[in-house]
């Protein structure tokens, strides 16, 4: 098949692009899932805890990830702000996973234990009276509504299908654990955790 065939086909060359993109993304990807450092945990990663768990809900509902990446490039400009630099290891138990590069508010990737809990309830109340400049608004509902405790064991069986090593125990014990807690105390037990696993491998 000639060269000029294809060119004046549209639709044989779109078929002829489809095959070649397929075939390049297959031999870049395909690859990732026999890696180790993809695939395995960083250790010292743990599954999160049933609040943290219910927490990463409210900040995927919330649309947090829409202004924070968590995500830090091995650049130095970013790791001499932000620590070190993002490994898929970190992120074998997130489903799905936060990184991406949008950052209207700073990376989160290494936000735990940087400031206190008083800190961040106070921030989510309102984040101007911590931080002056911030375009953030405010989630003072969250300090209002109750996790909802008879769901969690669920979804802690279900990510568990998903490869996540939750324990029967683990799952037995997730309601008691986020009963009566608002959605205030599991977004930051949610963001006390983020990075906390590689750092204690540095």
């Amino acid at each position: 098949m000639s060269h000029e065939v294809v060119e004046k086909n549209i639709g044989l060359m779109v078929i002829f692009i489809l095959i070649v993109v397929s075939f390049g993304g297959l031999a870049e990807i395909v690859p990732l899932f026999f890696l180790d450092q993809t695939t395995k945990p960083v250790e010292g990663l743990k599954p999160y805890t049933a609040l943290q768990l219910e927490g990463r809900d409210v900040y995927i509902r919330e649309g947090c990830y829409v202004c924070h990446s968590q995500m830090i490039r091995p650049f130095r400009a970013e790791t001499e702000r932000y620590g070190h630099y993002s490994v898929a290891g970190e992120f074998v138990y997130d489903h799905p996973f936060q990184w991406g590069s949008k950052r209207t508010g700073p990376d989160l990737a290494r936000v735990g234990g940087r400031y206190s809990d008083e800190w961040h309830r106070v921030h989510l109340m309102n984040p101007r009276d911590v931080v002056p400049e911030s375009v953030m608004p405010g989630f003072p509902w969250l300090a209002e509504n109750k996790i909802d405790a008879s769901k969690t064991p669920l979804k802690m069986k279900t990510l568990r299908t998903l490869g996540v090593p939750y324990t029967d125990e683990q799952i037995a014990n997730a309601s008691k654990e986020v009963e009566g807690k608002t959605e205030m105390d599991a977004l930051i037990a949610y963001l006390q955790g983020l990075g906390t696993a590689i750092k204690t491998r540095r």
